[in-house]
């Protein structure tokens, strides 16, 4: 599909629990509940030891794409940590992988394209999304809505750019040089690109809201790598496809990158309605540069899990304190949760946030 092709639309939003008491979601419309909400980007996962046990010889993808499993990862925070949501159990590349793309995930380097995408040719050759590919997602976020009570749950997808830059370059990247190059040298290629990775996304969070999730969040975690004006020209209009594509939902939009501090307000442009803000700038600054009206999501930098209790209690303070500057503040981390991180800092951040 091009980038200006309208996806099949459901007639009506599928119903969703009602959760009128969630924190979270009360933040989300700016309201001010009883404590302060908090969960934690990659919460499941690594940290984990009951994770570690659970994934034990099976790899990354696959868990993704067992219902079962991926209910019982998403859960495990919550019933360890008594965070204010939980975030389904997937991976940015899960869309791409069902649509039939050769993608992996390797251990401690991240996703790997066997096979670049730099020229028209690529591009054409890429498969659409169904929404039966991604079907047993959609089961577990079915048993998810099932088990999870009061708490609500986060679907996700990654952000156009992002994808892009994945496939552009073959896997991680610092400098993201073929995807400017690719970007800048050929803007029709790059947007018919960013186009089809849109309707993907899209196709991706849709199953999800259909199935039952709450909120949703878009990562588009390497934006931070551009600057402001080529972020409005060349990723904002793709971004704001997705997003403005899921508005008849009816439930929170989250928008996060790494390294976005000069974005926050084009980011929020794109159909935001809540920012999410890494470590690098204090929350009542990121208020301030989204015009003084926001809400937001953060920001305490994950390395400071690792620090003595009485640093990190002061930092979740602050960050606590800064938030009030927001009309919502939804406490999270700058990004996500380290591999070597003590559980226990965890749950006993949740208690402090949850006491303040």
């Amino acid at each position: 599909m091009s980038q200006t092709t309208p996806l099949p639309r459901p007639a009506a939003p599928a119903a969703r629990r009602e959760l009128p008491e969630a924190p979270l979601l009360a933040a989300a419309r700016g309201e001010r509940p009883a404590r302060t909400p908090v969960w934690f980007m990659r919460q499941a996962g690594r940290s984990l030891p009951e994770y570690r046990a659970l994934r034990e010889g099976v790899p990354m993808l696959d868990s993704c794409f067992d219902p079962e499993m991926l209910a019982e990862i998403t859960l495990q925070p919550v019933r360890r940590h008594g965070v204010d949501a939980a975030i389904l159990y997937s991976d940015i590349v899960v869309p791409l992988k069902a649509a039939g793309l050769d993608i992996d995930i390797v251990p401690g380097t991240g996703p790997v394209v066997a096979t670049p995408v730099r020229d028209r040719t690529g591009v054409k050759a890429l498969p659409e999304l169904e929404t039966d590919q991604v079907s047993k997602v959609a089961d577990g976020v079915r048993l998810l809505v099932e088990r999870l009570g009061e708490t609500p749950l986060i679907g996700f997808a990654g952000a156009p750019f992002t994808l892009a830059s994945y496939l552009i370059e073959g896997g991680p990247s610092r400098n993201h040089e073929h995807t400017k190059a690719l970007m800048h040298s050929e803007p029709e290629v790059w947007h018919e690109l960013a186009g089809r990775l849109a309707d993907v996304a899209l196709t991706f969070l849709r199953a999800q809201l259909d199935a039952g999730v709450d909120a949703i969040q878009l990562f588009d975690s390497w934006a931070g790598a551009l600057s402001e004006r080529d972020y409005r020209e060349f990723v904002l209009p793709h971004s704001a496809k997705v997003l403005a594509g899921v508005a008849d939902y009816g439930v929170p939009r989250i928008h996060f990158g790494v390294g976005t501090g000069e974005l926050l307000a084009a980011m929020r442009d794109a159909g935001a309605d809540v920012v999410g803000v890494d470590w690098r700038i204090p929350l009542d600054e990121a208020v301030r540069r989204l015009g003084g009206r926001a809400i937001v999501q953060g920001n305490l930098d994950p390395a400071l899990l690792h620090a003595s209790w009485p640093v990190l209690e002061a930092e979740v303070r602050r960050i606590v304190e800064e938030g009030k500057a927001a009309d919502g503040h939804i406490f999270n981390l700058g990004h996500g949760v380290l591999p070597g991180v003590d559980p226990d800092v965890l749950t006993r951040v949740v208690a402090l946030v949850h006491e303040l």
